[in-house]
């Protein structure tokens, strides 16, 4: 036994710092510091234009902006793929510490498709992104408490439009304006032994102006409007840049830099500040002790009234007293009768440990500060990894339950648990992809990653989940700590409040009161292009909810033992997967209340992806509330004498 521990935990070990090592490797190179010597090259690069109105990311260059000769991709991980981010080299290039006062970028004709997507990506309030060292181009607002202190909204806008009255019918007509000069201001933080500094900080001011030029001369372009002779022209008032076709928009920029006192260490916390204004700390802890109070109170209510029990039970002498047996010890005989599908029980049972395992884990690495929003497509890379692995978890908890039911066909099992749950997943996610790849997003999954997805799927998922399975099958069977008796008991008329289906709803409430909170900054960070960093946090409510989960199904299995009704074996997994509905219904209310969503295909997509989330959610959830109520019964009928 000493032995086969020591293998176990070696093995767990070695998978946990094989993981922390792919973790490490994404995380160091998109968050290491770089010192900047005065008039070093600092390249701008552009990723994905956003929308919150469509979730629809699409390619930088979908827009006729200026193009640099020849577009490079950067080195983009996993997670940044499945995330829509697209980074690419621009024509933007700065020069540390030297300010540029007007500088034209490109001039551009725009044709009768290019000025419709400018009038579409405006419509649907579409941003632009930029990244510099690492730091994602922001635009400074004022917070809506009236505080001064900073705040930033992430990219700017593409343009605008407004309503125009026409002079003839007085008629309102729409006009789009592009936003086509930037002014962009660099902070740096100055190491004071050396000339070198660091960037922390990139804030843009997006203007639309029609500029003015005689005669264009690609090597040196002159415009009246913004040149390098009249630095002070911006500060005027000029016309806006209309989207219109066959209309010549010319791109200009200006670059200022500004020393700051703020360390590279720190320079993401004014980022992080972003939601601020939403988050209410007092009230999200509030409502983490109410559940922790609860939690404490059923516990003690469950632990005194079983004690009881248990002590009465075992003080019967008499054959007399025996008979008179009622409740849960007298359906003994039948507690551990394997239930209808006992085989997909497992696979759920398997599936359920292999998603605990791969966020537990996850939610270690972000409280370490390994996948931090500095590190772009982190947490999708280590999650996506991270199920892989586990799969080795989900094949043994599921081989284990299956033979303790006495099943025979182990491969089927094996096979089951493998595919079922991913093979759900990917053909949601495959119809999802379709939508998105037919709408020309960049957001669309290419071909390449969808295959590397499988081959990771096939290639170690599978496999892992078969050296589980074998492992476990290997290992004796659980016994049952009471026989069970040939002939099923006939169970009496439950009370209606002990039916199945109340029964079942019930029990979803308290675990979803544990996190509904928390779900809307979740929420938020998804859908509305916020970060989240509250790491700590979200781990604290992990736990509550794991806490919640096992005590409620406990409390309401015992009810329904004591009720004569032996069928716990699917009740337990659903009373506490039950709380994923309620989780579905709090998103239908998001997405009404919270989000701006008009097109079909952004909805489909929307309740696709969430759909998702709450079948994970409900087999997490219910796999902890089974194992929680399998603990809870092989404990309270090993602890009574029965004859």
């Amino acid at each position: 036994m000493g032995t086969l521990y020591g293998r176990t935990t070696t093995t767990t070990l070695f998978l946990v710092l094989l993981i922390v090592v792919s973790a490490h490797s994404f995380y160091l190179p998109g968050v290491a510091p770089r010192d900047f010597q005065t008039g070093e090259a600092l390249p701008v690069k552009v990723n994905k234009l956003s929308s919150t109105k469509t979730q629809l990311p699409y390619d930088y260059y979908y827009l006729k902006y200026c193009k640099p000769k020849k577009i490079v991709n950067s080195a983009e991980n996993l997670g940044e793929v499945l995330r829509g981010d697209r980074i690419e080299n621009s024509v933007y290039t700065f020069q540390m510490r030297k300010d540029q006062s007007c500088k034209v970028a490109c001039r551009e004709t725009l044709d009768a498709e290019s000025a419709k997507n400018f009038k579409e990506k405006i419509d649907d309030e579409y941003r632009v992104n930029m990244i510099l060292d690492n730091l994602p181009v922001a635009v400074l607002r004022q917070r809506r408490d009236g505080s001064q202190s900073t705040t930033y909204e992430h990219g700017f806008r593409v343009g605008f439009r407004i309503l125009d009255n026409l002079p003839v019918s007085g008629i309102k007509e729409e006009k789009y304006f592009i936003n086509n000069h930037l002014s962009f201001r660099v902070m740096y933080h100055k190491d004071p032994d050396t000339d070198s500094a660091r960037i922390v900080g990139f804030e843009v001011i997006p203007k639309s102006i029609n500029h003015e030029y005689k005669d264009w001369d690609d090597k040196d372009p002159q415009v009246a409007t913004c040149n390098k002779d009249t630095k002070n022209a911006m500060q005027g008032s000029f016309v806006p840049q209309e989207v219109v076709a066959d209309k010549v928009v010319v791109y200009t920029y200006d670059v200022s830099f500004k020393q700051s006192e703020i360390k590279w260490a720190s320079r993401w916390d004014t980022y992080l500040l972003m939601n601020d204004d939403q988050i209410h700390w007092f009230s999200i802890i509030n409502s983490l002790m109410i559940v922790l109070f609860l939690s404490g109170m059923v516990a003690m209510i469950m632990m005194r009234t079983l004690y009881r029990d248990i002590a009465n039970y075992n003080q019967l002498e008499t054959q007399d007293e025996a008979q008179e047996e009622t409740g849960w010890k007298l359906v003994h005989g039948d507690a551990f009768r394997p239930p209808i599908n006992s085989g997909l029980l497992c696979v759920y049972v398997g599936t359920g440990v292999q998603i605990f395992a791969m966020t537990l884990v996850t939610m270690i690495f972000a409280l370490l500060g390994f996948l931090s929003p500095s590190n772009r497509g982190g947490l999708m890379t280590a999650m996506v990894l991270l199920w892989v692995f586990m799969g080795l978890f989900a094949g043994y908890s599921s081989a284990r339950l299956y033979k303790m039911f006495k099943g025979t066909e182990w491969k089927r099992n094996t096979l089951k648990t493998a595919f079922m749950f991913p093979g759900i997943l990917f053909a949601v996610f495959f119809v999802l992809n379709a939508l998105i790849w037919e709408e020309q997003s960049s957001g669309a999954v290419p071909f390449g990653t969808m295959f590397a997805l499988v081959c990771l799927w096939f290639g170690i998922s599978v496999p892992l989940v078969f050296v589980g399975s074998y492992l476990g099958f290997k290992k004796p069977a659980i016994e049952d700590p009471v026989k069970t008796n040939k002939i099923p008991r006939q169970i009496p008329e439950q009370a209606w409040y002990m039916k199945p289906v109340f029964s079942i709803l019930i029990g979803g409430i308290l675990p979803f009161g544990a996190v509904f909170i928390e779900l809307f900054f979740i929420l938020t960070s998804i859908w509305l292009n916020q970060f989240y960093y509250i790491f700590g946090f979200l781990f604290i409510v992990f736990i509550i909810l794991l806490i919640t989960c096992a005590e409620i199904t406990v409390v309401l299995c015992y009810f329904q033992l004591c009720g004569e009704d032996y069928h716990w074996w699917w009740r337990s997994y659903l009373t506490a997967g039950s709380s994923a509905l309620y989780l579905f219904f709090y998103s239908v209310f998001y997405f009404f209340t919270k989000l701006e969503i008009t097109k079909l295909v952004s909805g489909i997509l929307y309740f696709g992806y969430m759909i998702i989330v709450s079948y994970a959610f409900f087999v997490v959830t219910g796999t902890i509330g089974f194992y929680a109520c399998f603990w809870f019964v092989r404990k309270i009928y090993s602890s009574v004498k029965i004859d």
